[in-house]
Protein backbone atom coordinates (compact mmCIF):
# COMPACT_ATOMS: atom_id res chain seq x y z
CA UNK A 1 0.00 0.00 0.00
CA UNK A 2 1.82 3.06 -0.69
CA UNK A 3 1.44 6.33 1.41
CA UNK A 4 3.14 9.89 1.02
CA UNK A 5 5.16 11.17 4.27
CA UNK A 6 8.46 12.26 5.04
CA UNK A 7 10.76 12.00 7.96
CA UNK A 8 12.14 8.69 9.35
CA UNK A 9 11.47 5.54 8.22
CA UNK A 10 10.89 2.69 10.72
CA UNK A 11 11.90 -1.15 10.24
CA UNK A 12 9.80 -2.80 7.52
CA UNK A 13 9.04 0.52 5.43
CA UNK A 14 10.90 0.72 1.73
CA UNK A 15 11.31 3.59 -0.34
CA UNK A 16 10.02 3.58 -3.92
CA UNK A 17 10.28 6.68 -4.94
CA UNK A 18 10.90 10.52 -3.61
CA UNK A 19 8.00 10.76 -1.16
CA UNK A 20 6.60 7.64 -1.41
CA UNK A 21 7.12 4.96 0.69
CA UNK A 22 5.73 1.00 1.11
CA UNK A 23 4.80 -1.17 4.23
CA UNK A 24 6.96 -4.34 3.80
CA UNK A 25 5.48 -7.47 4.29
CA UNK A 26 7.02 -9.41 6.83
CA UNK A 27 7.04 -12.95 6.46
CA UNK A 28 8.12 -16.10 8.15
CA UNK A 29 9.24 -19.28 6.08
CA UNK A 30 9.05 -22.91 7.84
CA UNK A 31 10.03 -25.81 6.29
CA UNK A 32 12.59 -28.54 7.42
CA UNK A 33 14.49 -27.94 4.85
CA UNK A 34 17.81 -25.66 5.14
CA UNK A 35 18.64 -25.82 1.50
CA UNK A 36 14.90 -24.97 0.49
CA UNK A 37 14.52 -22.27 2.73
CA UNK A 38 17.42 -20.01 1.53
CA UNK A 39 15.79 -20.69 -1.85
CA UNK A 40 12.85 -18.86 -1.04
CA UNK A 41 14.45 -16.15 0.87
CA UNK A 42 16.67 -15.65 -2.29
CA UNK A 43 13.81 -15.28 -4.22
CA UNK A 44 11.71 -12.82 -2.04
CA UNK A 45 15.03 -10.55 -0.99
CA UNK A 46 14.45 -9.58 -5.14
CA UNK A 47 11.68 -7.94 -4.46
CA UNK A 48 11.56 -4.78 -2.01
CA UNK A 49 7.85 -5.07 -0.83
CA UNK A 50 8.92 -8.66 1.27
CA UNK A 51 10.63 -8.81 4.22
CA UNK A 52 11.97 -12.20 5.68
CA UNK A 53 11.93 -11.58 9.38
CA UNK A 54 12.19 -15.86 10.23
CA UNK A 55 12.50 -19.11 9.38
CA UNK A 56 11.65 -22.23 10.85
CA UNK A 57 12.72 -25.95 10.69
CA UNK A 58 9.21 -27.44 12.15
CA UNK A 59 6.21 -26.90 13.02
CA UNK A 60 6.67 -26.11 16.69
CA UNK A 61 9.45 -23.34 16.02
CA UNK A 62 6.94 -21.98 13.18
CA UNK A 63 3.91 -21.64 15.81
CA UNK A 64 6.26 -19.92 18.54
CA UNK A 65 7.21 -17.42 15.90
CA UNK A 66 4.05 -16.61 14.89
CA UNK A 67 3.07 -15.99 18.35
CA UNK A 68 6.05 -14.09 19.42
CA UNK A 69 7.21 -11.83 15.91
CA UNK A 70 4.15 -11.21 14.49
CA UNK A 71 4.70 -12.18 11.13
CA UNK A 72 1.91 -10.84 8.20
CA UNK A 73 2.48 -14.06 6.49
CA UNK A 74 3.50 -17.41 7.40
CA UNK A 75 4.91 -20.07 4.59
CA UNK A 76 4.16 -23.28 5.90
CA UNK A 77 5.48 -26.22 4.41
CA UNK A 78 3.17 -29.34 5.33
CA UNK A 79 5.73 -32.25 5.89
CA UNK A 80 7.93 -31.30 8.90
CA UNK A 81 8.85 -32.89 12.66
CA UNK A 82 7.84 -32.22 15.82
CA UNK A 83 4.42 -30.44 14.37
CA UNK A 84 3.05 -31.02 10.93
CA UNK A 85 2.18 -27.94 8.78
CA UNK A 86 -2.18 -28.87 9.09
CA UNK A 87 -1.75 -28.95 13.30
CA UNK A 88 0.26 -25.91 13.33
CA UNK A 89 -2.31 -23.70 11.23
CA UNK A 90 -4.68 -25.21 13.53
CA UNK A 91 -2.87 -24.00 16.18
CA UNK A 92 -2.79 -20.64 14.60
CA UNK A 93 -6.33 -20.21 13.89
CA UNK A 94 -7.16 -21.76 17.46
CA UNK A 95 -5.28 -19.06 19.06
CA UNK A 96 -6.93 -16.58 17.18
CA UNK A 97 -3.36 -15.16 16.01
CA UNK A 98 -2.89 -12.51 13.03
CA UNK A 99 -1.33 -14.37 10.28
CA UNK A 100 -2.25 -15.28 7.00
CA UNK A 101 -1.06 -18.60 5.93
CA UNK A 102 0.52 -19.50 2.01
CA UNK A 103 1.02 -23.27 2.40
CA UNK A 104 3.84 -24.52 -0.03
CA UNK A 105 4.05 -28.47 -0.50
CA UNK A 106 4.69 -30.55 -2.91
CA UNK A 107 1.49 -32.49 -2.45
CA UNK A 108 -1.69 -32.23 -5.24
CA UNK A 109 -4.11 -34.47 -3.85
CA UNK A 110 -7.70 -33.25 -3.38
CA UNK A 111 -7.63 -34.97 -0.02
CA UNK A 112 -4.83 -32.94 0.80
CA UNK A 113 -5.72 -29.82 -0.83
CA UNK A 114 -8.94 -29.79 1.18
CA UNK A 115 -7.96 -30.70 4.51
CA UNK A 116 -5.47 -27.94 4.26
CA UNK A 117 -8.04 -25.39 3.58
CA UNK A 118 -10.25 -26.52 5.94
CA UNK A 119 -8.19 -26.17 8.95
CA UNK A 120 -7.63 -22.56 7.78
CA UNK A 121 -5.24 -21.97 5.46
CA UNK A 122 -5.18 -18.80 3.11
CA UNK A 123 -3.63 -20.30 -0.10
CA UNK A 124 -2.00 -23.15 -1.34
CA UNK A 125 1.16 -23.11 -3.84
CA UNK A 126 2.89 -26.48 -4.94
CA UNK A 127 6.44 -26.42 -4.63
CA UNK A 128 7.10 -27.03 -8.45
CA UNK A 129 5.64 -23.74 -9.08
CA UNK A 130 7.12 -21.46 -6.19
CA UNK A 131 9.16 -19.79 -8.78
CA UNK A 132 6.27 -18.29 -10.77
CA UNK A 133 3.38 -18.38 -8.47
CA UNK A 134 4.50 -17.55 -4.98
CA UNK A 135 5.15 -14.41 -5.33
CA UNK A 136 1.42 -13.75 -6.67
CA UNK A 137 -0.04 -15.86 -3.63
CA UNK A 138 1.27 -13.97 -0.75
CA UNK A 139 0.31 -10.61 -2.23
CA UNK A 140 -3.29 -11.24 -3.07
CA UNK A 141 -3.15 -13.71 0.73
CA UNK A 142 -2.27 -10.29 2.18
CA UNK A 143 -4.53 -7.81 0.71
CA UNK A 144 -7.47 -10.62 2.36
CA UNK A 145 -7.97 -13.03 -0.38
CA UNK A 146 -7.77 -16.96 -0.69
CA UNK A 147 -5.48 -17.86 -3.87
CA UNK A 148 -4.65 -21.34 -5.34
CA UNK A 149 -2.80 -22.04 -8.27
CA UNK A 150 -3.85 -23.32 -11.01
CA UNK A 151 -3.34 -26.83 -10.48
CA UNK A 152 -4.54 -27.13 -7.56
CA UNK A 153 -8.06 -24.99 -8.31
CA UNK A 154 -8.64 -27.39 -11.55
CA UNK A 155 -8.22 -30.44 -9.08
CA UNK A 156 -10.40 -29.00 -6.97
CA UNK A 157 -12.69 -28.28 -9.92
CA UNK A 158 -12.69 -31.60 -11.13
CA UNK A 159 -13.27 -33.10 -8.04
CA UNK A 160 -16.67 -30.85 -7.76
CA UNK A 161 -17.68 -31.85 -11.06
CA UNK A 162 -17.26 -35.41 -10.44
CA UNK A 163 -18.88 -35.81 -6.58
CA UNK A 164 -21.26 -37.53 -5.93
CA UNK A 165 -23.53 -38.80 -2.24
CA UNK A 166 -22.43 -41.52 -1.79
CA UNK A 167 -21.20 -42.81 1.25
CA UNK A 168 -18.56 -42.09 2.74
CA UNK A 169 -15.34 -44.82 2.20
CA UNK A 170 -14.34 -45.53 5.56
CA UNK A 171 -10.64 -47.36 4.03
CA UNK A 172 -9.90 -43.98 2.51
CA UNK A 173 -6.69 -42.76 4.05
CA UNK A 174 -7.56 -40.02 5.05
CA UNK A 175 -10.09 -41.22 7.49
CA UNK A 176 -7.45 -43.74 8.26
CA UNK A 177 -4.42 -42.32 8.78
CA UNK A 178 -2.83 -39.64 10.01
CA UNK A 179 -0.39 -37.43 7.55
CA UNK A 180 3.03 -38.89 8.84
CA UNK A 181 1.50 -42.16 8.65
CA UNK A 182 -0.03 -41.07 4.78
CA UNK A 183 3.59 -39.83 4.49
CA UNK A 184 5.44 -43.40 5.22
CA UNK A 185 2.90 -45.22 3.72
CA UNK A 186 3.46 -43.18 0.16
CA UNK A 187 7.40 -43.37 0.50
CA UNK A 188 6.93 -47.37 0.90
CA UNK A 189 4.96 -47.86 -1.37
CA UNK A 190 6.73 -45.99 -3.73
CA UNK A 191 10.03 -48.62 -2.76
CA UNK A 192 12.11 -46.50 -0.37
CA UNK A 193 14.08 -48.12 2.36
CA UNK A 194 13.33 -47.07 5.58
CA UNK A 195 16.69 -45.19 6.36
CA UNK A 196 15.73 -43.46 3.25
CA UNK A 197 12.42 -42.12 4.31
CA UNK A 198 13.71 -41.69 7.70
CA UNK A 199 16.20 -39.15 6.04
CA UNK A 200 13.69 -37.55 3.63
CA UNK A 201 10.87 -37.02 6.37
CA UNK A 202 13.74 -36.01 9.30
CA UNK A 203 12.86 -38.56 11.84
CA UNK A 204 15.01 -42.01 13.07
CA UNK A 205 14.39 -44.85 11.00
CA UNK A 206 12.88 -46.26 14.51
CA UNK A 207 10.52 -44.02 14.40
CA UNK A 208 9.61 -44.72 10.64
CA UNK A 209 9.35 -48.56 11.78
CA UNK A 210 6.60 -47.25 14.51
CA UNK A 211 4.73 -45.89 11.87
CA UNK A 212 5.17 -48.63 9.03
CA UNK A 213 3.65 -50.63 11.79
CA UNK A 214 0.68 -48.62 12.44
CA UNK A 215 -0.14 -48.22 8.95
CA UNK A 216 -0.60 -52.11 8.05
CA UNK A 217 -2.32 -52.12 11.53
CA UNK A 218 -4.80 -49.91 10.70
CA UNK A 219 -5.01 -50.81 6.76
CA UNK A 220 -5.03 -54.64 8.53
CA UNK A 221 -2.69 -55.72 5.83
CA UNK A 222 1.13 -57.80 6.12
CA UNK A 223 2.41 -57.31 3.00
CA UNK A 224 5.00 -54.81 0.96
CA UNK A 225 2.62 -55.57 -2.10
CA UNK A 226 -0.85 -55.14 0.10
CA UNK A 227 0.41 -51.89 0.29
CA UNK A 228 1.33 -50.80 -2.68
CA UNK A 229 -1.73 -51.77 -3.53
CA UNK A 230 -3.96 -49.68 -1.15
CA UNK A 231 -1.84 -46.80 -2.49
CA UNK A 232 -2.86 -47.22 -6.19
CA UNK A 233 -6.34 -47.49 -5.50
CA UNK A 234 -6.69 -43.83 -3.27
CA UNK A 235 -4.16 -42.24 -5.64
CA UNK A 236 -1.41 -42.01 -3.40
CA UNK A 237 1.14 -43.05 -5.87
CA UNK A 238 0.94 -43.21 -9.68
CA UNK A 239 1.18 -46.27 -11.92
Amino acid sequence: MLCKGGGALSKGITVLAPGFIVEKIRIVIADDHAVLRSGLKALLHCSPQFEVIGEAGDGLEALKMVEEIKPDVLILDISMPDMNGVDCLKEIRSRNLACRVLVLTMYDDEEYIKEVMRAGADGYVLKKSADTELIEGIIKIHSGKKYLNETVSQTLIESLLHSTTAEPDVRNPYVLLSIREREVLRFLAQGYSNSEIAEMLSISTKTVDTYRSRVMSKLNVRKKSELVNYAIKYKLIST
